[in-house]
């Protein structure tokens, strides 16, 4: 494999992304000013970790949209199922219209939110938002909603108060609104 890239080589990437240096930046986890240095030294040689990952994206550019872009938020809600600090589900939500749309950016069906479900219903998010958070059956339910500043068992709030993370798991949402 070749030790290095060009500038030609990354621009030609970029534009069949179809991404700007600012979100091919945030693609590699670099700056933006790094980008625009890489394309600015036409007789340069790339090298570092950016060459394997530049060879791969140029094999099968789906895998930037499929596993690293984020498409825009069109729902009033957003969550993210993360397990440590990795994403694995997006979940866009309209809870008006019982409205969810989802994007898993891991294959493991493990850590998707919704494990092999590619399509949930509304009623499969408020099963999902339940699973994250202590049963309604729990002994003395009331203290722990008090201790919550909660007035009463719902998912979704309880969700919002202690991020969906449970003890025996490194899994949490992150909830945009």
């Amino acid at each position: 494999m070749e030790e290095y890239i060009t500038s030609e080589e990354l621009k030609r990437l970029r534009s069949r992304l179809g991404v700007t240096q600012v979100e091919f930046a945030e693609l590699i986890n670099s700056s933006k000013s790094t980008v625009e240095r890489w394309e600015r030294d036409k007789k340069g040689k790339i090298t570092g970790p950016i060459v394997p990952l530049v060879r791969i994206l140029e094999n099968r550019p789906n895998l930037a949209e499929r596993y690293m872009i984020v498409p825009d938020k069109k729902t009033p809600l957003r969550l993210w199922y993360m397990h440590n600090n990795k994403r694995c589900t997006m979940i866009d939500v309209d809870d008006s219209k019982q409205f969810v749309k989802i994007k898993n950016y891991t294959d493991d069906i493990m850590f998707r939110a919704f494990g092999i479900n590619e399509e949930p219903t509304y009623l499969d998010y408020l099963e999902f938002l339940e699973s994250r958070c202590f049963p309604r059956t729990r002994d003395k339910i009331k203290i722990i909603l008090d201790e919550l500043q909660i007035p009463f068992y719902d998912p979704f709030l309880i969700i919002k108060k202690t991020e969906g993370r449970m003890a025996e798991d490194d899994f949490w949402i992150s909830i945009e609104e």
